[in-house]
């Protein structure tokens, strides 16, 4: 089980291990080891000023290595969605799973379906922060000539030896286009702390996406 990263101190300084691959996502990181309680973090967002519509039907289209994380990251974007008085619909049972690249047929089943905008989601790359905690060295008492004394001086003294955490982070890219002339309209990269189950993860993740969302005005 992953574990929550504890907040800096002066005694147990963390060190942070990283393989950065790009800017974004060294920033993301750096805000959740700043705010340490969140379990999703947005570190930008953007939105067309110009756009002061909120969309009426939205086809949803995760991109995931595994179809059943693709199917439950559609599902959960399409459930809180519709919770917030906005239709949405899932794309893994409308478009060819052969066919689901394709621009011209994903263009024609949204027309089909009236959806006047598309949300896509992705994995863009998952990070590993390794967090050191040091231990206290034990250190022989230099007096104890009563029981009470050896007592208090081994009750403040407890020996603790250091460990290393291992955090694991998905760095996320959601998008949101107009349907009528295929522009950005809204687009948010986040990270999320991967613990648990695939299916906790993501409600996580879209929840606090959806949240963001609504601040923005595209949902009610």
């Amino acid at each position: 089980m992953l574990r929550k990263i504890s907040s800096l101190s002066e005694k147990g300084k963390l060190k942070v291990k990283q393989v950065v691959q790009n800017s974004i996502g060294f920033g993301i990181l750096i805000i959740l080891l700043i705010t340490g309680c969140a379990t999703t973090k947005i570190s930008s967002v953007w939105k067309d000023q110009t756009y002061q519509d909120m969309p009426r039907k939205i086809m949803i289209i995760g991109i995931a290595k595994k179809p059943a994380n693709k199917r439950t990251l559609e599902d959960e974007f399409v459930k809180q969605i519709n919770l917030q008085g906005t239709d949405a619909v899932v794309s893994y049972n409308i478009l060819p799973e052969d066919k689901d690249g394709n621009k011209e047929i994903i263009a024609a089943k949204m027309k089909e379906l009236g959806a006047d905008a598309v949300l896509i989601t992705r994995i863009a790359s998952r990070e590993t922060v390794y967090t050191n905690h040091a231990g206290s060295p034990y250190s022989p008492p230099t007096y104890y000539g009563t029981w009470t004394d050896y007592y208090e001086y081994g009750r403040n003294n407890l020996y603790s030896p250091g460990y290393v955490e291992e955090t694991k982070y998905a760095l996320m890219e959601t998008n949101i286009y107009d349907a009528g002339n295929n522009k950005m309209i809204w687009s948010a990269s986040s990270a999320t702390e991967i613990s648990g189950t695939d299916q906790k993860f993501i409600q996580s993740y879209v929840s606090y996406i959806v949240k963001n969302m609504v601040e923005q005005k595209l949902l009610k």
